[in-house]
C-alpha cells in the first residue's frame, strides 16, 4: 500500500471482516480470497495493467513545472484549439529555439 494513498485501509479491513465469504472455485480460481495469505501473496506478484489509453507514472519528469505570465491574445489563440494547448505552447517554444541562439 502506497503511503500516500488517500483510501482509509484500516476501514476497509475492519468492514471486511464483517463480509460474507466470497465463493471460492480451486479448479478455476487462483487464489482463494477468503485467505489473507493467499490474498497478499497474489498481491505482491501482481502486475498492473492499463486499459489503452491510461498512463502510469513517469520513470523521470520530462518536463518542468513552472509559471509563466502570457499575453491574453497569446493564450486566446492556443485555448481555441482545444485540448492540449499547454502542449502547443510548449512545442512552438520547442520550434522557435530550434532557430534561435540565447541571448
Amino acid at each position: 500500500m502506497k503511503p500516500n494513498s488517500k483510501t482509509d485501509w484500516e476501514r476497509v479491513l475492519r468492514e471486511s471482516a464483517t463480509d460474507t465469504p466470497v465463493a471460492f472455485d480451486p479448479e478455476a480460481d487462483l487464489y482463494d480470497p477468503n485467505d489473507p495469505h493467499a490474498v497478499a501473496e497474489f498481491m505482491a506478484k501482481a502486475t498492473v495493467v492499463r486499459g489503452r489509453g491510461q498512463r502510469g507514472e513517469q520513470k523521470a519528469p520530462r518536463k518542468i513545472a513552472t509559471a509563466i505570465r502570457l499575453s491574453p491574445e497569446v493564450v486566446a489563440f492556443f485555448k481555441a484549439g482545444g485540448k492540449g494547448w499547454q502542449t502547443r505552447v510548449d512545442e512552438a517554444l520547442r520550434e522557435y529555439i530550434k532557430t534561435h541562439s540565447p541571448a
